[in-house]
């Protein structure tokens, strides 16, 4: 390989790994409907890191339009992203969470939901379970802004296997929301074990 070759080679790996470095897969879950008044949803895990507590993060966004499927050009539903409604889902909040899909309750704190304050607003969520008309939960947020600007709101069904998967995938996030992805760090133990050489010596003297 020639030295031209060999520098675009760095410079794509180099690219590659900004790419990973910032990219987060997120797990999405859409439901439009015919009405135009269906829901999309994305959950992105953050683990715990450093002094930073661990969490998933929410996001809501409205249907925005109903699309052809059937069309000679199908369109297809799109979604108000650019107004999304965001959560920030930590351990209190997904322990919640985890006790309605695992029928330990029929809604989070008996129908009260979640409430998340900040200097900008405070935040309502909500998950219950319904067994009729449709059997499934009902997850929303509703967001308040303050008198001079409207509130928002934003709902989303979510089907009893797609609960399943959802409880099981939040389960098993829960290690790297506490403690975050573990690594092997090396460390000098020396003064720990000198010093348990000295209280050794003492107790037998």
């Amino acid at each position: 390989m020639n030295e031209k070759n060999n520098t675009a080679a760095v410079a794509e790996n180099a690219a590659t790994k900004d790419e990973q470095a910032w990219f987060r897969p997120k797990f999405a879950l859409y439901k439009p409907n015919g009405k135009g008044t269906g829901c999309a949803l994305k959950l992105e895990l953050h683990p715990a890191h450093g002094s930073v507590e661990g969490s998933i993060w929410a996001m809501f966004a409205s249907q925005l339009t109903i699309g052809d499927r059937r069309a000679p050009n199908p369109t297809y539903p799109r979604f108000d992203w650019d107004n999304v409604i965001c959560v920030k889902l930590g351990f209190q909040d997904l322990t919640r969470i985890l006790q309605v899909f695992r029928g330990e309750c029929e809604a989070i704190e008996d129908g009260k939901g979640l409430f998340h304050r900040s200097p900008r607003g405070t935040t309502k969520i909500g998950l219950r379970h319904h067994v009729e008309p449709n059997p499934g939960y009902s997850f929303e947020v509703h967001r308040s802004v303050g008198l001079q600007a409207e509130d928002s709101h934003a709902h989303i069904f979510i089907a009893p296997n797609e609960a399943l998967g959802l409880c099981s995938a939040i389960e098993n996030a829960l290690g790297v929301i506490c403690f975050g992805i573990p690594v092997v760090v090396e460390r000098d133990t020396s003064v720990y074990r000198r010093s348990v050489r000295e209280m050794d010596h003492a107790k037998a003297s």
